[in-house]
């Protein structure tokens, strides 16, 4: 028996999370969102995938309140919305989660508290004065990329200096 395309007919919160985040590309997306990317091209450039694919992520990330879209200058970008920040936890969760089961070479991108340069723990409290960091409060500090992007892009490159989260992303 084949299983079913959606998670619609099971009643639990996670499936219903799942039916807005659980689709291929889609947590990346919102990673990259919260790196501070925001142009479609953008998106399109570091993550290397089908434009088609991309367009239908960002309009259901659009639809379901996770990402807002403006108009910017000619083209459109997309935004976290506060919904989409209350996914800060849960991207840093499954980063740490995968950097200590599957990341060879240590710790691809350390988060740090921008206000006293403490790390940051799996849970997002900060080593150094103990708090809660939230996402507007994190500096990402990478040491080595491993993003499966072509590194010679102008977005991959950018994302490989230390910088704010959710501050736009200079490419330049």
């Amino acid at each position: 028996m084949a299983l079913p395309k959606d998670y619609s007919g099971l009643g639990c919160s996670l499936s219903r999370s799942l039916e807005v985040l659980g689709e291929r590309w889609t947590l990346l997306i919102i990673r990259d969102a919260f790196h501070g990317v925001r142009r479609f091209s953008d998106f399109a450039q570091h993550l290397s995938m089908s434009r088609a694919v991309l367009s239908d992520r960002l309009a259901g990330l659009v639809e379901h309140g996770v990402l807002v879209k403006t108009p910017a200058g000619g083209y459109a970008e997309y935004e976290l919305t506060a919904k989409g920040k209350e996914l800060w936890p849960v991207l840093l969760g499954l980063t740490y989660w995968g950097d200590k089961h599957y990341a060879s070479g240590g710790t691809p991108e350390l988060f740090e508290h921008a206000e006293d340069d403490g790390r940051l723990d799996g849970a997002g409290v900060c080593e150094s004065c103990g708090h809660q960091v939230d996402a507007e409060e994190v500096r990402a500090s990478p040491r080595r990329i491993d993003f499966r992007s072509n590194s010679e892009n102008a977005i991959s490159k950018a994302l490989t200096r230390r910088h704010r989260l959710l501050q736009p992303l200079k490419n330049g």
